[in-house]
């Protein structure tokens, strides 16, 4: 049985934690340790965000020519002679006017793959198309770089992909204080009592164990933080808001968390794009303004990178259900405090040079976007995370 079957199938998979009898007297690792405090947030837009309905070239001919339907022209923000932003993303205006947004154009990578599936894991692991990579970018971050799995958190139900390591993966919590109280969990102390270091194996029970244990260990260290700051931003009341509202504390309280990734779904428009594409910019942006909003309280902003992108954009021309189609390249926003080169990375995509599928072809490398922030950002050894040297930028 594969391992992401194992723990599917686990007493784990359902919120049960074993608790080991010799960990009752364990040391947490000392944060100071770590080399600087510097964070990155990786936020998904899942399903597809469509970039030419998020970042608008309306002034292209072949823009309207393609989306006569739900093609925006009316109340946009004006980033350049050249490009316009969703007019409900009121916040990212803020952010972009005050030299604290980049927008890269056109990121992808070779011979795309338009399943929301596959397409996933290939931004998860930072592969080739053709490639197929068991752990995330992440999570190997994390076996290169980190002692804890408390230093990559996602706010979720379940573990991403994207933050599984080979020896270490990230914590999934959506509520910190019900994690502790799990793992607290009086019911299976006579189960736990039974675990020792000679469980720890490397087959799938072991595989097991040490999850529980890393859970375990990480439980407290994450909600004696959790519980010292409260947000008094104004958050979006959905799930999206509560994980940037929980992100915002855990950062603020003094976290030694490195990296924090979330996700906001809906974006697979096939049909009847307009209102629902604009709700969820809506709700991405008023979470984004909030959030840094936050993190500017507390002082934290200058020391967060936060890094925005979706598993692929939609097809250029509108489809006959007032919708889009699985694309390819798409834009990528990076949102921070210390940013060297804010603004427009580049250009507006290239509307007559479309690939056979009528797609976006990509310029930049998204593994060149990962590479910038593990090197210049983390200053973490990309190569070793990434498997292969890739071109650094120059936003950070």
């Amino acid at each position: 049985m594969k391992r992401r079957d194992f723990l599917k199938n686990s007493v784990f998979a359902s919120g049960v934690v074993l608790i080991p009898s010799f960990l009752k007297g364990m040391q947490f690792i000392n944060p100071e340790k770590l080399s600087g405090y510097r964070n990155v947030i990786v936020i998904q837009l899942s399903g597809g965000n469509d970039g030419l309905s998020t970042i608008v070239p309306y002034q292209d001919d072949s823009y309207l020519k393609h989306r006569p339907n739900i093609g925006l022209n009316d109340n946009l923000f004006r980033l350049s002679d050249e490009l316009y932003l969703n007019s409900q993303c009121r916040e990212l205006k803020e952010l972009y006017d005050n030299g604290e947004m980049t927008v890269i154009n056109s990121v992808g990578y070779p011979n795309p793959n338009r399943s929301h599936f596959r397409s996933t894991d290939i931004w998860h692991t930072g592969s080739a198309s053709d490639q197929f990579l068991k752990n995330g970018w992440l999570g190997s971050y994390l076996d290169a770089n980190c002692e804890s799995s408390y230093q990559g958190i996602q706010f979720d139900s379940e573990l991403s992909l994207i933050l599984k390591g080979k020896n270490l993966n990230g914590i999934s919590v959506t509520d910190p204080q019900q994690l502790f109280n799990t793992t607290r969990e009086p019911f299976f102390k006579n189960i736990a009592e039974q675990l020792d270091n000679k469980m720890l194996t490397e087959d799938n029970q072991g595989y097991l164990y040490k999850t529980l244990v890393d859970t375990y260990s990480s439980a407290e260290y994450i909600y004696e933080h959790f519980k010292t700051y409260e947000s008094s931003s104004a958050f979006p009341n959905n799930k999206f808001g509560k994980s940037l509202k929980g992100i915002s504390q855990l950062i603020s309280s003094g976290l030694k968390t490195r990296v924090y990734y979330t996700t906001l779904g809906g974006f697979d428009t096939h049909v009847n794009q307009l209102n629902s594409h604009n709700t969820l910019m809506k709700s991405y942006s008023e979470g984004i303004g909030a959030l840094v909003e936050e993190l500017k309280k507390s002082d934290r902003f200058k020391d967060t990178l936060i890094l925005t992108f979706s598993e692929f954009g939609r097809r250029v021309k509108e489809n006959g259900s007032k919708g889009t189609d699985h694309g390819a390249a798409n834009n990528l926003f990076i949102i921070g405090g210390g940013l060297k080169k804010p603004g427009l990375y580049n250009g507006k995509p290239d509307l007559e040079n479309l690939d056979d599928n009528g797609d976006i072809r990509y310029e930049i490398d998204f593994r060149n976007i990962y590479a910038t922030v593990l090197e210049n950002w983390l200053q973490a050894d990309a190569r070793m995370v990434l498997g292969k040297e890739f071109e650094k930028l120059s936003f950070v």
